[in-house]
């Protein structure tokens, strides 16, 4: 497997991590206004194309996959010059640029989410990391619970902004702390780096900056206060773990967008980032936490919406556009 990118972005040091060959091409962003970039933008959107396609022949690649970003849109073009197999992946409920014009020369579409509005579209779901999408739950509670220093008798709090925090979760859950282990759960508060708190010291709540076993932080969840990332949400779902969505508030709004399926099956509660503060903890949230049949409830709704396959669903789409290649009159390889 060959992974195109760009050596700024994270896959410079994740792919080659994994043992994936990473070959790169410029960053190019698409100009959003008329300036100096604007102007030398089809320059450099040509030469991005062209030298994309020499990395198709050099590589012999036989099919093409992205999902989205900057590196995606020439991969595209440069696929369908190459009248290669394209396959498109569509993590979020809105789409990107990239991929609505990778969705204009392919029928194979991939999304996460029933209610993503792009062409071709159908739902696969997200390829989940195989710890998440193999995980028992119940069975692998016991090892989370000894790892993450729970005590397996409360049930538990999980609250994460993902690898980079979230100020208003953090700032929220840390001012209301007391009524949350007053109601006899317990928390397990998963700061990032970029909005820590101080630890108080209190019994029952458990601060990390950092998780590097999040399928035990998940195991050991009853409850999730969280983004509403389309990973965090697909994870969520899969595990059939209820939730508190607080999307992040900048950006185009996908991540309120993401939520909306668990949402509308009543299986999370959707919360905007600037209402979520200790006096939201101290009520609806307290109001929550003292309703145990509403969370069980909410549970199996989140369940209903979930998928493990997205993995073996995007292998099939994969595997259709290339058997549809291969039977096509015009197919050269």
């Amino acid at each position: 497997m060959l992974v195109l990118g760009t050596a700024e972005g994270l896959e410079a040091r994740l792919v080659p991590a994994r043992g994936y060959e990473l070959v790169t091409i410029p960053r190019l962003p698409f100009p959003r206004r008329p300036n100096a970039d604007a102007v030398r933008f089809p320059g450099r959107w040509k030469a991005s194309v062209e030298r994309t396609r020499e990395i198709l022949r050099e590589h012999a690649v036989d099919a093409v996959v992205g999902f989205g970003g900057y590196a995606a849109a020439p991969a595209y073009t440069a696929a369908h010059r190459e009248q290669l197999p394209l396959v498109i992946h569509e993590a979020n409920a809105r789409p990107g640029i990239a991929n609505r014009l990778g969705a204009r020369y392919t029928p194979y579409v991939g999304t996460v989410f029933p209610a993503t509005r792009i062409r071709h579209g159908r739902v696969v779901g997200l390829p989940l990391r195989r710890e998440i999408e193999h995980l028992d739950r119940f069975a692998a509670r016991p090892e989370a619970f000894a790892l993450l220093e729970l005590d397996a008798r409360r049930p538990t709090l999980l609250v994460t902004g993902g690898s980079l925090g979230a100020r208003r979760l953090n700032e929220g859950i840390s001012q209301g702390i007391e009524a949350v282990l007053g109601s006899g759960w317990q928390v397990l508060h998963i700061t990032g780096d970029r909005a820590p708190v101080s630890d108080p010291g209190l019994p029952g709540y458990r601060i990390l900056e950092y998780c590097d076993r999040m399928d035990l932080a998940l195991a050991a969840a009853d409850l999730a206060v969280s983004r509403a990332g389309s990973a965090t949400v697909s994870e969520l779902a899969a595990l059939g773990i209820p939730a508190v969505f607080v999307p992040y508030a900048v950006g185009n709004g996908e991540q309120a967008l993401n939520a909306r399926e668990s949402v509308d099956a009543g299986g999370a509660l959707l919360v905007a980032d600037a209402e979520f503060d200790a006096e939201w903890v101290r009520g609806p949230l307290l109001r929550l936490l003292e309703d145990p049949a509403l969370i069980a409830d909410m549970a199996a709704r989140m369940a209903a919406t979930g998928r493990r396959d997205g993995a073996d669903r995007l292998v099939d789409l994969v595997q259709e556009a290339v058997a549809a290649a291969s039977a096509s009159p015009t197919a050269e390889r």
